[in-house]
Parts: structure tokens; C-alpha cells; sequence
């Protein structure tokens, strides 16, 4: 009999974030082992709860949210985003908003009503891999550009000049970046903004931890810069600064020459009808969210839980010979680096399952981000400063293992 097969559309999509290295924990969960896992950005497992008055609003709200509601979203929260970024001195209305299943959905979204087959995107490295996967599954072929760790992390704004084409539409950003941390100065904005501008590109803005802030970072919304003449795209949510995650609650924002871009809102539009619309009683929580009291402050101030963790995690991974990290100044990872004068590792997957198996400590190895070496991974600074204490003593352990050999 014939098999059966999966599409070839995901010929070249991969997500390695959630791929073999979580089969293996699984499989060792099953034996009996407890793994720590520090791949995901999942707030709840860590202790991290949603605001009180959040619940309360859902609850309350949950008789009326049976049935559908309309594909854009219900009036009030899509009322509450727009009135957000209205106060962020953008010109932007509530027919600007499509509230979505999470930014994850609203990217693949967008991206399906924008991609055509051999439309090229401008995509970071290191990336959050479910653009470069969703740029892939749209037909489109993402084109990295290098993030520089010797400067923060921070966007090579020639690389990107440099790989520029005829067939480039669009230039992702992703600030705070996920997975380095890197937080981008008000210059390099503008800088990436200029890009855009002169090269006629969209621009595509994931600010989902744009309230995770440390030190004296200050977020920069790309569409501020981008005024009425850069066509931009800006997305976030919940997930992460309000910690309900599984709520699956976000959104994009439009904004910029939007008469240029009618026959593609007329497109997303359309996918939104497809999928009926975005879950409901996650719906209720925005604008509470957006307009309560801002409890994240409290967690990244100096003495902060993740404050506190960021930095133990920094100054821990520093400490191993021939580790090094950059500072994080935002979100929640670190991406250290290993030597490969000292860790000659030459398949970064087969080394996380290696440290998974020893050490049952869960990470992702750096090219699942589409990092172009095998020598990086991502470690996620959510747990406890002790828990952080006994991974990261734990990953020292098993990397003097591999200094003796």
C-alpha cells in the first residue's frame, strides 16, 4: 500500500525547540528520571502565576464568551491594544488590531497572507526558529542576517544591507531578542527602520517581551520610527509579561501607509474568517492586562525573581572555563557561547542530548535558532536562583567531563 507521507511543505521547516531533544526527554521521563527543563519560556511550571485580578476578569467573563466572536476580536480588547500603542504616540485605531491565538499564530498567519513562493525575508541569527519555520511553510525563503555577539548582540545593519535582493519583502525584527536577550538602542532601531525605508520592506516586529526589561534597558517599538511611510507589523501579547501563557492571548498591530497595503489586510483578514476567531476568554484578559497594575515591574527591578535569576545564570555560565556570556538585558534566556578551542563540538544537537542523558538538564543547542556554529545553547533563567544553581552546576560538571577527554 502506498504510504503515507507528510507534505513536502514542511520539506524545510524545523522547530527544533520542541523536536528530537524533547522526544529523548520524554522517553526519559518515562524511565523514571526528572528532567529540569529549561527549553521553553513556560512561566507557569516555574512558579511564576498569573495576576489575581486577570483570573477574575476571565472568570467573570465566561458566560459570555460561549460562542464565537468576531475574527478581528471582541471590541474592548482589540479598544485596550490600540489605545495602548495610541499611548506610545502611534496613530493607530482599533480597525489596526487582529487579536490572535498567541504571536506564534499571528505570525504564521501573517506570514501566509504575505509570502508568495520565492519571496525572500530577512530573519535574525540566532531567530526565534518559528519565523524562519513559517517563512518556510508560506513558500518563502528566509535569509539570516547576523546578530553580532561581540556588540551586545546587536543587528549587523551592513550584513543586512548585503543580502538584500530583487526578491526581499520584508525584515523581521525581534526586540527583545529571543534567544541572545539583546535589547536594541534607539540608533540601531532607527538604523533597521532606515533599512526598511529605503529598500521598500516591510517590517515585521516581535515585542512579546517588551516589559521584560533589566538594568537600564529601555524598549524602542520599531513602528514609532517607522511613521507613516514604513508599512509595519508589530506583534505581541500576554505570554510572557502577564504569565499565562497557556491563555494563548496576542495580537498584531498595524500601522504605517496601510492604502498601500489593502489587497494584504484583505488577505489576513480572510484567514482570520477561516479560523472563526481567537480563543474568547483569553480575550477578556487584554484589557485588564493592558490598563491593571503592571506586576511585572516588580519581578525585573534589582532584587526582582528574574532579575535575581538573569543574573545568577549570567555570572554561573561565566564562570565555566571557556563559557562565555553575553549580559542579557531583556527576556528570559541566556545564550552562552562554549570555546571550540576548549568544547571542539561538532554536532550541537547530538551534544544537548549527551548533557540531557548525564545530567538530566534540558536545553536547546544553538542552531535549533538558526545559528550557523555548533557552539551555543539556550538556557531558560525562569527557575529559582537555587534550581539555576544545581543546573548550571550540573552543566559545569558534565562540560569538565569534556575538557578531560
Amino acid at each position: 500500500m502506498r504510504p503515507i507521507v507528510q507534505s513536502s511543505k514542511l520539506k524545510n521547516v524545523r522547530y527544533d525547540v520542541r523536536g528530537p531533544i524533547l522526544v529523548e526527554a520524554e522517553r526519559l521521563e518515562a524511565a523514571g528520571h526528572r528532567i529540569l527543563r529549561l527549553n521553553i519560556g513556560n512561566p507557569a511550571p516555574f512558579g511564576f502565576e498569573a495576576p489575581e485580578r486577570i483570573l477574575r476578569e476571565m472568570i467573570h467573563n465566561l458566560p459570555s464568551a460561549q460562542g464565537y466572536s468576531d475574527s478581528k476580536g471582541i471590541n474592548s480588547a482589540r479598544t485596550a491594544v490600540a489605545r495602548y500603542y495610541q499611548g506610545h504616540d502611534l496613530d493607530v485605531s482599533v480597525e489596526d488590531v487582529y487579536i490572535g491565538n498567541g504571536v506564534s499564530e499571528m505570525i504564521t498567519m501573517v506570514l501566509q497572507a504575505f509570502v508568495d513562493d520565492g519571496n525572500e525575508i530577512l530573519v535574525p541569527a540566532p531567530d526565534y526558529p518559528l519565523w524562519t519555520a513559517a517563512v518556510a511553510l508560506a513558500g518563502g525563503t528566509a535569509v539570516h542576517y547576523r546578530c553580532d555577539e561581540g556588540n551586545d548582540w546587536n543587528p549587523d545593519l551592513d550584513d543586512i544591507e548585503a543580502k538584500i535582493t530583487e526578491n526581499t519583502q520584508a525584515l523581521v525584527v525581534i526586540n527583545p531578542n529571543n534567544p541572545t536577550g539583546a535589547v536594541y538602542s534607539e540608533e540601531k532601531v532607527k538604523g533597521l527602520v532606515d533599512i526598511a525605508r529605503r529598500h521598500n520592506l516591510v517590517l515585521m516586529s516581535d515585542e512579546i517581551y517588551e516589559k521584560i526589561l533589566f538594568d537600564d534597558a529601555i524598549h524602542h517599538h520599531t513602528a514609532t520610527y517607522a511613521g507613516d511611510d514604513v508599512f509595519c507589523l508589530t506583534f505581541s501579547g500576554l505570554s510572557k509579561a502577564y504569565r499565562i501563557a497557556g491563555f494563548r492571548s496576542g495580537w498584531v498591530m498595524v500601522s504605517g501607509p496601510r492604502d498601500r497595503a489593502e489587497d494584504f489586510l484583505e488577505g489576513l483578514t480572510l484567514l482570520s474568517n477561516m479560523r472563526m476567531c481567537a480563543n474568547v476568554p483569553a480575550q477578556h484578559a487584554i484589557e485588564t492586562a493592558l490598563g491593571g497594575h503592571q506586576s511585572i515591574n516588580e519581578l525585573v527591578l534589582p532584587g526582582g525573581r528574574l532579575s535575581a535569576q538573569r543574573d545568577t545564570a549570567y555570572e554561573l555560565l561565566n564562570a565555566i572555563p571557556g563559557v562565555s556570556c553575553v549580559k542579557p538585558r531583556g527576556a528570559l534566556y541566556c545564550f552562552p557561547r562554549l570555546d571550540p578551542e576548549v568544547y571542539p563540538i561538532k554536532d550541537d544537537e547530538q551534544f544537548v542530548i549527551d548533557l540531557l542523558r548525564a545530567k538530566k538538564i534540558l536545553v536547546t543547542h544553538g542552531t535549533g535558532f538558526n545559528w550557523p556554529d555548533p557552539d551555543h545553547f539556550r538556557l531558560v533563567t525562569l527557575p529559582s536562583v537555587s534550581d539555576l544553581e544545581d543546573a548550571i552546576g550540573r552543566i559545569a560538571s558534565f562540560l569538565q567531563t569534556l575538557r578531560e577527554v
